[in-house]
């Protein structure tokens, strides 16, 4: 029998389906804004599955985002990015997961209207535990990386746009992050970025 690859004999195409259970779990923080994604793993003695994005859930969530560009990075134990962000009118969400290692992954919220605008936040993503991170625009954001060969992939609301990228120092003492790691490796760039207290946030 031949396969009719035209799919006109179905009522919609396939790519229009839209499942009617769930797969990913939303949880906000203490700040207003971002949220920690938890997908639903299924799993068995072949290995696991599970969806680390999905349209439909998004938008149920109230997140309906258009990404336009995915990035992978893969580093060694100690190498902190951050804390990084793009200005407007380039400005980037980004959804973030770890798909082998792990990273201490950090946010600071740089909106000056915002009730908690120089508040950071830190939570631990793993190729173990799944975690996704979902990070509005109007944040500066960074991880440090706590295993060798850890994978690092982010989704983005806006194109790379390097005359629109900016940053805050890490280590910034009005900050107060407590990073995992005491000693850290970090481009020169990262090296480069004013205090806080002289930083003027374009959002």
């Amino acid at each position: 029998m031949k396969f009719d690859h035209s799919y006109q004999q179905y009522p919609q195409k396939f790519y229009k389906f839209v499942p009617t259970r769930k797969t990913l779990e939303f949880t906000s923080i203490n700040i207003e804004g971002p949220k920690v994604i938890t997908p639903k793993v299924f799993g068995d003695s072949r290995g696991y599955f599970f969806e680390s994005y999905n349209d439909g859930d998004f938008k149920s969530a109230g997140l309906d985002l258009d990404f336009v560009q995915d990035n992978q990075s893969m580093s060694h134990k100690g190498v902190l990015r951050g804390l990084h962000f793009q200005k407007p009118p380039f400005d980037q969400g980004k959804l973030v997961r770890v798909i082998a290692g792990a990273v201490q992954d950090v946010i600071v919220d740089i909106r000056k209207d915002s009730p908690t605008y120089g508040s950071a936040f830190d939570i631990e993503l793993s190729g173990e535990n799944n975690l996704m991170f979902w990070i509005p625009p109007g944040f500066a954001h960074g991880f440090c990386t706590l295993q060798d060969n850890t994978i690092f992939s982010y989704k983005c609301t806006n194109l790379y746009h390097p005359s629109s990228e900016d940053g805050i120092p890490y280590n910034d003492p009005s900050l107060n992050i407590s990073w995992a790691l005491d000693e850290v490796q970090l481009s020169d760039k990262d090296l480069l970025f004013k205090p806080f207290k002289e930083f003027t946030s374009p959002f």
